[in-house]
């Protein structure tokens, strides 16, 4: 087909580009105007664009009148049809460009800057970020846990040795942390902009983290769910997920008032003993008042017979635990060997009531040691071992 005529450049008008052959037409029909030999398209009409190739030659052939004085379109006409076409078409994409050329050429200025950030931490210490920490470090497994659980996961960049939940936390690079050493020279390699710390790191690894320049944030554990709402608020704002952070709460306040529902009616308080460490059977380890495993037995239903003791964890002597007489036995050291059948061997144990009714039960300690989310699902597990009969 040969080639249409303002392609290459050159853009004669449309008068003369169009001009067709002149078209011999019988005259008119008496009392019908002289134009009517040529009446125009039907309104809404389409010319159809498709060129056979056996149709090089211009063409037209006249239509009769009495078809409704309508006539072909001939090929000078389609090619006119299609040159304005492209001529609309060529406009808008020009116009479409120059458009994207200004958005890309606004200024930064009148761009919306990130919020900066400005809190207070565990410490007392004034903690200032730029905006939304990008690349974090976390020193704990409970920090990791509740990262992931606010979907700010992605944003980590290390983890200490003991960050195994989510199992997506393992692929992370290890900073270290067991018997409290944490490789500083690996840490800021990873270049992180925060180092989220947990209260079990000291006021010195903070300030040496901070002598290499480093952002770190020192989170403090709670003592009940409602420290734990706030702390995912916190890390929820220093990750730029506070949106996350709400939500989560509200699901989580949700699950601890269906617990709190069911246990309502019921005015039985078993006494529970939960066991830390027992490495010595004659020295074992418990949690006492303070502890967010104290509150969440006494949310779950139960009264903790170390409750009495002066700190929130301390050696409880068997004598005394003997005398307190726990209906139940929550194994918390159970992933390290400890099992029900091992606690009736232990010397007058075996008068305690939760040993004579099989109420010694091992538990994932995961669930209540680190303040994370999965607190929430620690105190179901409490419940249901404290109360079965609500929680079937």
């Amino acid at each position: 087909m040969e080639k249409l005529k303002g392609e290459a450049g050159a853009r004669p008008a449309l008068s003369r580009n169009c001009k067709g052959p002149v078209v011999k037409t019988h005259p008119p029909e008496p009392g019908r105007p002289p134009h009517a030999a040529f009446a125009p398209y039907p309104r809404g009409k389409e010319v159809e664009l498709h060129f056979r190739m056996q149709s090089r030659h211009v063409f037209s052939t006249p239509v009769p009148l009495e078809q409704e004085y309508f006539f072909k379109p001939n090929f000078t006409t389609q090619r006119c049809i299609v040159m304005f076409k492209l001529r609309y078409v060529k406009s808008y994409f020009l116009l479409f460009i120059l458009l994207l050329s200004l958005v890309a050429c606004t200024p930064a200025a009148n761009q919306p800057a990130l919020a900066k950030i400005d809190v207070k931490d565990g410490l007392n210490r004034e903690v200032k970020l730029d905006g939304p920490a990008k690349r974090i470090v976390s020193l704990s497994p409970s920090n990791t846990e509740i990262l992931y659980a606010l979907g700010a996961g992605t944003q980590m960049v290390g983890r200490d040795e003991f960050s195994d939940y989510p199992a997506e936390a393992k692929a992370l690079p290890s900073i270290g942390g067991s018997n409290g050493k944490y490789n500083l020279e690996a840490i800021a390699a990873l270049k992180p902009d925060l180092i989220l710390a947990a209260e079990f790191n000291t006021p010195d690894q903070v300030k040496a983290l901070e002598q290499l320049n480093l952002t770190v944030y020192y989170l403090k554990n709670p003592i009940d769910l409602n420290g734990l709402y706030t702390n995912l608020q916190i890390v929820g704002q220093l990750t730029g997920k506070e949106s996350q952070a709400d939500a989560l709460n509200q699901s989580l306040k949700k699950r601890v008032d269906a617990v709190t529902s069911k246990l309502a009616n019921s005015p039985a308080k078993p006494k529970v003993y939960y066991e830390l460490d027992a490495t010595d059977p004659s020295k074992p380890y418990t949690a006492g008042p303070g502890s967010f495993v104290d509150s969440l037995i006494s949310q779950a239903g139960g009264q903790n017979v170390a409750s009495g003791l002066k700190e929130a964890y301390a050696v409880i002597s068997p004598e005394v635990l003997i005398s307190q007489n726990p209906d139940i036995i929550i194994l918390g050291d159970s992933a390290y060997g400890t099992t029900p059948d091992s606690i009736g061997q232990r010397p007058g144990w075996d008068v305690i009531a939760a040993v004579k009714n099989h109420q010694v039960f091992p538990f994932d300690d995961n669930l209540v040691s680190r303040p994370s989310p999965r607190l929430v699902d620690g105190l179901e597990a409490f419940a249901k071992i404290v109360h079965p009969d609500l929680f079937k």
